[in-house]
């Protein structure tokens, strides 16, 4: 991996919101819509050093431009979005280890990741949101809340669970949300739409109009009816 440091933002003890393209591209559309919903300022990039495949343009390849971008604006730092994610685990590791470097520069006081829940759960339209956190401890404020928990025992595979682990292991507080989706081969803009939610009840505070997700997210309902 390679990290490429554009600017140092001035922002003190933000939540960070970390996620990468995953099932139902959730965790790519919560990013982009906060980033493009709050404005945010790019500030560092992370770059894969040596990819692990070509992109065949029909008779020529290309290869391909894997990089994702830390991104701010007032006590939010935001990283992740855009496609794909590392696709071994060395890399991976690196890039979870980077994002807690910069929670640790900027004395983040959370971590805050999400993705897709995979049910076989009849949703109509209104999928829960599950989380899960860093401690026993954190569990119980969270519940406070009124929100669901993760159901069940389960392995999180990816960024967007291993990340938790990481900032379980240097000792900051981690939280994870993941909605509910039925089919995570399609675009999940109700899930999307589910964390967000999430996310305002959690961190008390607008990340934006959600009207565009939802006319997204009836365009591909519709789609799929017919």
């Amino acid at each position: 991996m390679e990290f490429i440091q554009n600017e140092k933002p001035t922002v003190e003890k933000p939540i960070i919101i970390a996620a990468m393209q995953d099932m139902g591209n959730v965790g790519s559309i919560v990013i982009n819509f906060i980033n493009k919903s709050l404005k945010t300022k790019s500030f560092r990039t992370a770059k894969v050093s040596f990819p692990t495949y070509v992109i065949d343009n029909g008779g020529h390849v290309d290869l391909p431009n894997e990089s994702w971008e830390y991104k701010y604006t007032d006590d939010l730092i935001i990283f992740g979005g855009g496609n794909g994610q590392p696709q071994n685990n060395n890399e991976l590791n690196l890039l979870c280890q980077d994002v807690i470097d910069v929670a640790k520069e900027y004395s983040a006081k959370f971590i805050y990741t999400l993705g897709g829940f995979h049910t076989n759960r009849i949703l109509k339209n209104n999928p829960k949101t599950y989380i899960t956190t860093t401690s026993t401890e954190l569990k119980k404020q969270i519940e406070k809340l009124g929100v669901d928990m993760t159901p069940q025992k389960s392995l999180i595979t990816g960024f967007n669970g291993l990340i938790l682990g990481f900032a379980k292991k240097y000792d900051i507080q981690g939280i994870g949300m993941y909605g509910e989706l039925n089919q995570p081969e399609i675009p999940q803009y109700r899930a999307a739409i589910s964390i967000i939610k999430t996310i305002e009840k959690l961190t008390y505070r607008k990340l934006g109009d959600i009207e565009e997700l939802e006319i997204l997210a009836r365009e591909i309902e519709q789609k799929f009816k017919n």
